[in-house]
């Protein structure tokens, strides 16, 4: 066992213990809500920030999700206030194999809390949410054929994925209600994310189970964090229209600050939920000069995606298909699918995902080489125990397999791959 691999573990074993979460506890029953739909739990008598709709429909930053998926968190009030907040943390051993793999431990996840505020016909919200990821340290955890961002500045992280910032979202919104069920509202985020893509894949009904990001991450969400954005909206019953300027140019390695710059590039999204079920979203993007190790190379992308989730009794099926398009300007373009479906029937939750993503970065000692189509599958599983209404501790695990073309399987041979993980989840 790898020294990082002990840190992680025992890291683990702290934040349990610090909850008062000791294992013995795992045998209490589940309170009588446990197999409640959240989102009915969440919403009831609960509007969006954004406008007159249940919140059950806002995922990460002004993106939506399907309203039967719920709103996950905790919920008080503190005078004229509304008080959100959530924590999810995962404790992690990863093993990729292979001549290019390699294995680590480390903790991941999010810390949220949000607060609003109605007056008369105007909502005020303000949003923070934290992650642990800084602490896995600057190369990220191993991740075969994803690529994206630098450890030191200097050299991409390739067979890696990055470690996002430890300020994710610090944002600010306003909404004016108009008549029915209209609605205008502005965003704005240092960090904060564009109207670009689906939800952030953290936060998707069919993929927050799993501690894995896609491989297709730097195609359909990786502006989730992004250091400055303004987002205007307008929504009307199931339609949302929006436009964002924002900074291009990705997070840097100094993964602890808070970065500043032009607000150079553009986003424009339009969203459709025609029932409880469905969230559907068309996007477009011109982002200027986004890598650092390339800065005058600019990025045109082009986003679909369909969410959808329903309960059948006790069990929530979910599921998300999206497709993405890169324009490197001057360079290649290139093409993304994902799909990714859960299935949760009581404690347990099975989660799968395939993807297939146009990747030119994966020759050895090339940033940008031969472009190659990779393909990647995940299966994973964990079960929940509920400690008190609001906590629960998951214990899962998944494993991966690939499918890499000819040229590249000199260096991958081939190679496997999986996660072992411990869940905190306090909603």
């Amino acid at each position: 066992m790898t020294s990082n691999t002990k840190r992680a573990l025992l890291g683990g074993a702290a934040i349990l213990a610090a909850a008062g979460l000791a294992l013995p506890a795992f045998a209490q029953t589940e309170p009588d809500h446990a197999n409640m739909d959240h989102g009915e739990m969440a919403t009831m008598g609960m509007q969006s920030p954004y406008g007159p709709w249940p919140m059950a429909r806002d995922a990460s930053g002004t993106s939506w999700q399907p309203e039967a998926a719920g709103h996950g968190g905790v919920h008080s009030s503190l005078g004229d206030w509304m008080v959100m907040s959530h924590v999810l943390l995962n404790a992690v051993y990863s093993d990729q194999s292979g001549p290019r793999g390699d294995d680590k431990g480390f903790i991941a996840g999010m810390v949220m809390a949000s607060a609003s505020r109605e007056v008369g016909n105007t909502t005020v919200q303000f949003r923070a949410m934290l992650s642990p990821d800084p602490l896995m340290g600057e190369e990220g955890y191993p991740l075969l054929l994803a690529a994206g961002e630098s450890a030191d500045g200097v050299e991409p992280l390739v067979d890696r994925q990055h470690p996002h910032d430890l300020f994710m979202e610090l944002s600010a919104s306003v909404s004016f209600r108009l008549d029915g069920d209209q609605s205008l509202f502005l965003y704005g985020g240092l960090p904060g994310e564009p109207a670009f893509g689906p939800p952030a894949f953290m936060h998707r009904p069919a993929a927050m189970d799993s501690p894995e990001a896609p491989i297709s991450h730097h195609w359909l969400d990786s502006t989730h964090i992004t250091f400055g954005v303004l987002t205007a909206g307008y929504a009307n019953g199931p339609f949302k229209v929006e436009a964002s300027r924002f900074r291009g140019r990705e997070p840097d390695q100094e993964r602890w600050d808070i970065e500043t710059g032009d607000l150079d590039s553009t986003a424009v999204r339009f969203s459709w939920n025609p029932t409880e079920n469905w969230a559907l979203q068309a996007s477009w993007a011109n982002i200027k000069s986004p890598e650092a190790l390339e800065p005058d190379h600019d990025e045109r992308r082009v986003s679909l995606s369909a969410l959808y989730t329903r309960n059948f009794g006790d069990t929530k099926v979910s599921g998300t298909l999206a497709w993405a398009r890169k324009d490197i300007v001057p360079g290649d373009t290139s093409q993304a699918w994902l799909v990714e479906g859960a299935v949760q029937p009581g404690p347990w939750t099975i989660f799968t995902r395939l993807e297939q993503v146009d990747q030119s970065e994966l020759t050895l000692g090339v940033h940008h080489g031969p472009q190659y189509t990779v393909r990647k599958a995940s299966l994973g599983v964990i079960h929940d125990w509920w400690v008190t209404d609001n906590v629960r501790v998951g214990v899962g695990g998944l494993v991966n397999a690939y499918d890499i073309p000819a040229p590249l399987s000199a260096s991958y041979g081939d190679p496997g791959g999986g996660m072992l993980f411990v869940r905190l989840k306090v909603e």
